[in-house]
């Protein structure tokens, strides 16, 4: 599986200290009966901290891009991001 680097997010924790995420798309294959196709999935990951991933989300690109852009304009987190992808599907 890919990665595909988006942005890098700063933001303010509860005791104020900045701390840094990194978006990316996930890319790789899925079977899909006879064959197989291009899938897409999302990670964050904190500098120097934690990260998680949900890989095969999505097999279109447009609708990678959409969640994508949601989670980097609301600042998700590792510790939100399986609930986030789960409402949004």
């Amino acid at each position: 599986m890919r990665e595909l680097f988006l942005q890098t997010v700063e933001l303010a924790d509860q005791a104020g200290a900045v701390r840094r995420f990194d978006y990316f798309i996930l890319i790789g294959e899925m079977d899909v009966g006879l064959f197989a196709c291009e899938s897409y999935g999302v990670k964050i990951a904190e500098q120097g901290g934690e990260q998680a991933s949900v890989p095969n989300v999505t097999c279109s690109a447009a609708r990678i891009d959409e969640l994508s852009g949601l989670l980097v304009r609301n600042g998700v987190t590792p510790a939100a991001l399986n609930d986030v992808v789960s409402d949004w599907l």
